[in-house]
């Protein structure tokens, strides 16, 4: 019994971490080596301006919210998850699962050039961050523990999504 409340412990320790705030360093370069441009370029100001307080924190600040509280964490409804900062579309309902990570899951974007990925060496982790390439906005992360046919598992905030429902 002891064994399986530490291995209990271990694992939601591992997947929070998967998820976690991201502050740190990062190589804010595209897939094809560059620096990132964005079509969306606004000063901090503009975006604290439009963004609420935890959607800045979140898509700005590279932040992320807390497991399982996320308003889209739970959305089963068919329709489209857009950048809440710009409005690009990211993920769609068709490709949403249940990953038990306590974020959003997604196993590929809308479309080909959604977002954009970046290392991220933060926290003493290499994990891969992404980006909404429209506007640069931090979404989450990605992990390659997710389920056919890509395997990927995007691991996404609700708080940098909004939904437009079918």
């Amino acid at each position: 019994m002891e064994n399986k409340i530490f291995i209990s412990i271990i694992a939601v320790t591992f997947l929070f971490a998967g998820c976690h705030d991201t502050n740190g360093d990062s190589d804010s370069k595209n897939k094809k080596g560059g620096k990132m441009k964005y079509e969306v370029n606004k000063s901090e100001e503009e975006w604290k301006k439009e963004l609420t307080p935890e959607e800045y924190r979140i898509l700005r600040q590279k932040g992320t919210e807390m497991a399982f509280t996320g308003a889209l964490y739970k959305n089963h409804d068919k329709g489209t998850y857009v950048c809440a900062a710009c409005g690009a579309v990211l993920f769609s309902s068709e490709t949403k699962y249940e990953s038990g990570s306590g974020w959003p899951s997604f196993y590929q974007p809308a479309k080909e050039g959604a977002i954009d990925e970046e290392r991220d060496t933060s926290h003493g982790m290499t994990r891969v961050e992404v980006l909404c390439s429209k506007c640069g906005g931090h979404l989450g992360h990605v992990f390659q523990d997710g389920p056919r046919p890509t395997g990927l598992r995007y691991c996404i905030n609700s708080a940098s999504l909004k939904f437009k429902k079918e």
